[in-house]
């Protein structure tokens, strides 16, 4: 990459943050209301986005099933999958495996809140929250962590198939 070419991205680097702080500021005088609509087309976005990574996983393994969330909880996507093992031959086993990611619903705290739940042939992976300000919100950022959660599941799954 020749200097010029990096000097283009420098440039719009700098006006995509001065575009970025405008928008933090406006955000900032923000009223309620308006803060209640960043969260339901934030929450939106985030939404969709969940629901094409987890369809993605459960189309790589066969068996999950995929469903959407939609409850006092908040709004999201799950896949599950249910194993029968045979241990015996009297006795079976239920393994299951699922991926939960949700986004709880709009609260006085004013914070974009996702929370992942993520289990494995019956031992949890993990169990996680993440929340910003919404003031402070950042789009990408949720985007690149769900990718990071379900890329997780994803390999600790595979690992343990």
């Amino acid at each position: 990459m020749d200097f010029e070419d990096r000097l283009q991205r420098a440039i719009e680097r700098g006006q995509k943050s001065r575009e970025q702080d405008s928008q933090l500021q406006a955000i900032k005088t923000a009223t309620e209301e308006e803060l209640r609509e960043l969260h339901a087309t934030s929450r939106n976005d985030i939404c969709d986005y969940l629901e094409t990574c987890l369809k993605k996983v459960a189309e790589s393994f066969p068996g999950f099933i995929y469903k959407n969330v939609l409850g006092d909880e908040g709004w999201g996507s799950k896949i599950t999958r249910d194993d029968f093992l045979a241990v015996t031959s009297r006795q079976k086993e239920n393994v299951f495996s699922r991926l939960e990611m949700v986004i709880k619903p709009y609260s006085k705290s004013h914070i974009l809140e996702v929370s992942s739940k993520a289990t494995i042939r019956n031992k949890e992976l993990y169990h996680r929250n993440h929340f910003q300000q919404l003031q402070q919100l950042e789009l990408a950022s949720y985007k690149n962590l769900i990718d990071l959660w379900v890329l997780e599941f994803a390999e600790g799954y595979a690992r343990n198939m």
